[in-house]
């Protein structure tokens, strides 16, 4: 069912939703050198990393792709879901899922980076999910195109963002509230934003976020909000927690901070030889081995992958990416002599940015893109 209503609202200047964060709220503590804490152990718990073996794969299965919950994955009857635009638009709209299917498909593959990943490797340690650098996958997203849908609402010359919120809802920062975060129109009106039902040709996973989401190429994950309920169009930016809070470039708790957006420039590598259980430390037989990865960023095309051998820098070769936002494999041969090495890549894109050598260090811990570190063992 589609029901399209001329927007009573259509004459009068759309404010941002509530959820309106007035002062700042960080997180419980600030960063620490200690151990892991019981509640980062919860988190990690709850949502789940991508095995870096899956690098392996150009399109990362379900099953094994990151996940990021803020709060309680919601239950939701696909039969009474409809989906709300609403805000400074010409139309209102109220759709259900068989009416979403109806209009114009696109599929997009595209690698999706939680913007936490690498934050247990900061030193003090924000506290937060302890994501290592496993928190990122790839998928084919299939849906509609958000474009075509606003332009069927007909967005008025005043707006200014789009805010999209799920049906997840929880307490963050002294905060209670439903997750939600804005892109600016300009953004929101990319042929290549996705109103995603299927992941991989089959219906989206609970988890990822059943019966539809947001999916925003080349931004980190937390853009692409899951179990997406209403899409409103505003005159006035976002003021929500996650929007205004959380989710920023910090120097300190005090820090108003600079807000998270595109993916930064990062690679991969499948860890060679066998592991160790506990330590996951590698093991691997002399001679040649082929080293491989997978290189992405959301501020231009892979140019370039390096691959680090005891400090000696090669150049790997690099093949064809799935898409303009989906991750790029990379090869590179090794002999491998007897004895302790060190094994690191870094990637460079299109903007001319290159990964760095040392932490990126920031109140929130977001952003990490320094290289991978594989110590490995030749016998």
């Amino acid at each position: 069912m589609t029901q399209i209503q001329p927007n009573p609202q259509s004459t009068l200047p759309a404010t941002a939703p509530k959820q309106q964060v007035s002062a700042p709220a960080g997180p419980a503590a600030g960063p620490t050198t200690g151990p892991l804490t019981p509640e980062e152990l919860q988190l990690g718990a709850r949502n789940h990393s991508m095995p870096l073996e899956a690098l392996r794969r150009d399109i990362t299965p379900p099953g094994l792709h990151y996940v990021l919950t803020h709060f309680d994955i919601p239950f939701i009857d696909n039969g009474a879901w409809h989906l709300r635009v609403n805000g400074a638009v010409e139309r209102a709209l109220e759709l259900s899922m068989p009416a979403l299917r109806r209009d114009p498909a696109i599929t997009v593959p595209v690698t999706l980076e939680c913007a936490g990943n690498g934050r247990s490797l900061l030193k003090p340690r924000p506290l937060s999910q302890p994501w290592v650098l496993e928190g990122v996958g790839t998928a084919a997203w299939t849906g509609v195109p958000l474009a075509y849908l606003l332009g069927k609402a007909g967005i008025l010359p005043h707006a200014v963002e789009v805010v999209f919120t799920g049906a997840d809802a929880g307490i963050q920062g002294g905060v209670t509230q439903r997750y939600a975060r804005s892109l600016p129109i300009r953004e929101a009106m990319r042929a290549d934003i996705v109103l995603a039902y299927k992941m991989n040709g089959s219906e989206l996973p609970p988890q990822h976020g059943y019966p539809l989401r947001l999916v925003v190429p080349g931004w980190y994950g937390m853009t692409s909000v899951k179990w997406l309920e209403s899409i409103e169009v505003v005159t006035a930016p976002f003021g929500g927690y996650q929007q205004q809070v959380a989710y920023r470039y910090q120097d300190s708790a005090d820090d108003a901070g600079t807000p998270v957006s595109r993916i930064r420039v990062r690679s991969l590598m499948v860890p060679p030889g066998m592991p160790d259980f506990f330590t996951r430390n590698r093991v691997m037989p002399r001679g040649p081995v082929m080293l491989q990865g997978r290189a992405w960023s959301g501020h231009g095309a892979i140019t370039a992958v390096e691959v680090g051998i005891d400090g000696t820098w090669l150049p790997a070769q690099l093949e064809e990416s799935a898409g303009g936002f989906a991750w790029r494999k990379w090869t590179l041969p090794w002999v491998a002599d007897p004895g302790e090495h060190e094994l690191t890549c870094r990637a460079t894109d299109a903007s001319g940015a290159t990964q760095p050598l040392e932490q990126n260090w920031n109140y929130q811990g977001l952003g990490n893109n320094v290289v991978q570190r594989v110590s490995v063992r030749v016998e």
